[in-house]
């Protein structure tokens, strides 16, 4: 059975636009903010030998989706409950993030709206078909180690191949088809294990990039 959180990219190879793919980490500040990024929080931190943010690689809105988790872990263990408007703000909050990654990392030109519009970049969430599993949903920090183990080298070499691109876009105006594939299902992977650790689907995240 196909896993309930998708994510769908439309392909952005050629004709890229240069100027903005120049001037991209500066552009996506702003939903930075309000939504995280990818090892910002870290480098940030290095920078000043400090723990500076909580919600650093998710942002404003990451952070309270983060909070409403634990929230939501309570309701769930114990009423088998997930509380409609959390989980609306949460899906509301993944689509965004998913839209600024995109843009962020490349993998699409267009200026993500702030807040629900179209985009080319779409998470889609089915609901659990029946009654939540409250024993996963207990031990779901435990349960995810592997995934966070796995997506720390991963997200590295996001970052690598997506420096590579940025490059190649400049010089070329394209973005090659392996290191795209590759940045999409990085994103995949990544929104995934988000949407299982805030609670939103029960079943376990794949190993795959596909």
């Amino acid at each position: 059975m196909p896993y309930p959180v998708t994510v769908t990219i439309e392909p952005a190879l050629t004709n890229r636009n240069r100027l903005t793919t120049a001037f991209r980490l500066i552009l996506a500040i702003p939903h930075a903010i309000l939504v995280g990024g990818i090892g910002f929080s870290y480098a940030f931190d290095q920078g000043h030998g400090r723990f500076t943010s909580l919600g650093g690689e998710t942002g404003l809105l990451g952070l309270v989706a983060g909070v409403l988790a634990v929230v939501s872990w309570f309701t769930i263990v114990f009423g088998g409950t997930h509380i409609i408007g959390i989980r609306q703000f949460t899906l509301f909050y993944l689509r965004w993030r998913v839209r600024a990654l995109a843009y962020m990392m490349l993998l699409e030109d267009p200026y993500p709206p702030f807040g629900d519009e179209p985009y080319p970049a779409v998470v889609t969430v089915v609901d659990p078909p029946g009654a939540r599993d409250r024993l996963t949903v207990g031990l779901r920090i435990l349960l995810a180690i592997p995934h966070f183990i796995v997506l720390a080298f991963l997200m590295f070499a996001w970052w690598i191949t997506a420096i590579i691109a940025w490059i190649l876009i400049l010089f070329t105006g394209a973005y090659p088809p392996g290191l795209y594939e590759f940045g999409i299902g990085c994103l995949r992977w990544l929104i995934r294990v988000e949407a299982y650790m805030l609670l939103l689907v029960d079943d376990y995240p794949p190993f795959a990039l596909s």
